[in-house]
């Protein structure tokens, strides 16, 4: 297990790339639109994780809520595990509470879930299980849809 990416909610993907970009050094290594959750994501690759800008795409996605109730910020840290639903069943098991039961995609393509909050110390935290290189490709632009 390793840290994937932490996910930072921001209002704006125009005004925050620029700040990300000084501070890392570095350009975003990918864009994505991740439309089942409403969201267009700039990533950054640091080292061996990432930071995954999020904006808004419709004011009803749950990164548009978090800013609504909390304001642009961390929003998730995403953890990565050898097989998903094998995780799921043994933290359902012991009890956490789980916002998905069974894997979705989510950025990348990856196989993602999140865990709900109330059973992790207040911190949204995603598990996701690589299918891929994990690595985004420099430049790289996708759009699910």
């Amino acid at each position: 297990m390793r840290i994937h990416h932490v996910g930072i909610a921001v209002e704006s993907l125009e005004k925050a790339v620029p700040v990300f970009e000084l501070l890392l050094g570095l350009p975003p290594a990918s864009h994505e639109t991740v439309e089942d959750q409403k969201v267009r994501a700039t990533i950054f690759q640091v080292a061996e994780s990432r930071i995954e800008l999020l904006e808004p795409s419709s004011p009803d996605s749950p990164v548009a809520r978090f800013i609504g109730k909390r304001g642009p910020g961390i929003h998730h840290l995403t953890l990565t595990v050898e097989n998903l639903q094998e995780t799921l069943d043994n933290l359902h098991r012991c009890g956490i509470r789980l916002i998905d039961r069974n894997p979705r995609r989510g950025a990348g393509n990856e196989s993602v879930a999140f865990l709900h909050p109330a059973s992790t110390a207040g911190i949204l935290i995603e598990l996701l299980e690589e299918h891929g290189s994990g690595q985004p490709q420099p430049g790289q632009e996708t759009g699910r849809k």
